[in-house]
């Protein structure tokens, strides 16, 4: 079982990166953009679900690390903080091929983007670690392992392909933002004024944060979750 969960996790990130990255121009040139996001969709789609099947199809096991329950409250808070990078990942981010990448990334580096330019992979990379340092068992550890070296090649490759296709309107965002969170903050590149999420991001963030922890702690109420109370 963990051989099969292990092999669909391998096809998900391997076929993501390929695809992405080493043979995405040359499939795009051989099938056309739409055939490709097609393709492309369809190849995510069937090896998430595979990973999904494979997980859980193992049983519940015993496992070798649970946190300690002080840690609890500050992965909650990470994560927070990961489900705002997601959502503000799809607010005018540079990195999208639509609407107005050029003149997106042409822009002062303003809200999560003041913060880290790639937010959906840190998202995932966040996600990941928390995972990893809650709960050690062998099926997490495979999908939480798996979806981190997704997310950090990911952002390798997708610098690389921006400086080969956007050329120096990208380097300059790169100069204007950083890859580790608060990089550009720390070093001066980006203002702290500058870094606030905005309302979309904070209240979509929230919304996927009190969902996700409902749906791992249903006896705990949204109210109790933003107070910090009991159940």
């Amino acid at each position: 079982m963990h051989a099969s969960l292990a092999m669909a996790t391998t096809a998900f990130v391997g076929s993501h990166l390929a695809m992405s990255h080493p043979y995405r121009t040359r499939l795009v040139q051989t099938f056309g953009e739409a055939a490709f996001t097609g393709v492309y969709s369809v190849v995510a789609a069937l090896t998430l679900l595979w990973m999904i099947l494979a997980y859980a199809a193992i049983d519940v096991s015993v496992p070798f690390w649970i946190a300690p329950d002080w840690w609890m409250w500050a992965a909650s808070a990470l994560m927070l903080f990961a489900s705002i990078l997601l959502v503000a990942a799809f607010v005018k981010n540079p990195a999208f091929p639509h609407p107005h990448p050029k003149k997106n990334m042409s822009r002062p580096a303003t809200g999560v983007f003041a913060v880290t330019r790639h937010p959906m992979n840190w998202a995932i990379i966040l996600w990941a670690l928390v995972h990893l340092t809650l709960w050690w068992s062998p099926r997490n550890i495979i999908v939480a392992l798996g979806m981190l070296i997704l997310a950090l090649l990911g952002s390798i490759g997708q610098d690389r392909k921006k400086r080969a296709v956007v050329g120096q309107k990208w380097r300059d965002w790169e100069a204007r933002t950083s890859f580790m969170p608060f990089g550009a903050l720390f070093s001066g590149r980006a203002k702290w004024p500058n870094a606030a999420p905005g309302w979309i991001a904070f209240g979509g963030g929230l919304a996927i944060w009190l969902l996700v922890t409902w749906f791992h702690a249903p006896n705990v109420s949204p109210v109790a979750l933003l107070l910090g109370s009991g159940s």
